[in-house]
């Protein structure tokens, strides 16, 4: 897939597991006047949000574009929950893949409550490491609360004071 592919839009129907093989996806919601929020940053070779996690209905909650090039492996939900009832290996790494995006997304639920913009940006940077070298920094900022401008004063403060 090319950079800027959508690989689902929000509110399409999708029971897709997606996992990302090579490449850098972004998963954005956006609010009725067309406003994007940046709710996930995937570098390959991982999982993408499980679709229980990112679906209500088998409709999408949420935008999923390529950000780079990248190469994606779909299995339907429906096939993969199979697979999990007649395979404990399956289940038990399915059930550690969800476990770990809802670790990921209280971490950032808790960053966007408990911290300010600096330490926002240094618990951006402690967990996902390079990723200021990967993704465009506005969707860091919308990730990470902030705007585009306040992510850029943070970042200089962080390097002048460093």
């Amino acid at each position: 897939m090319d950079n800027k592919t959508q690989i689902v839009g929000q509110e399409d129907v999708c029971a897709d597991e997606f996992i990302l093989l090579s490449g850098c996806l972004s998963s954005t919601i956006s609010d009725p006047d067309g406003k994007e929020v940046c709710v996930g940053l995937f570098v390959g070779p991982c999982v993408v949000t499980p679709s229980i996690a990112r679906t209500r209905a088998r409709q999408s909650l949420v935008s999923i574009v390529a950000t780079t090039d990248a190469q994606i492996a779909r299995i339907d939900s429906d096939l993969l929950t199979e697979m999990m009832i007649a395979s404990e290996p399956v289940r038990n790494w399915a059930n550690g893949v969800l476990r770990e995006a809802l670790g990921h997304k209280a971490d950032r639920e808790w960053c966007l409550t408990a911290l300010g913009g600096s330490d926002r940006l240094a618990w951006f940077r402690e967990t996902y490491s390079n990723y200021e070298d990967i993704f465009n920094h506005a969707l860091i900022a919308s990730f990470l609360g902030v705007t585009p401008v306040t992510l850029s004063r943070l970042r200089q403060s962080v390097r002048s004071s460093g």
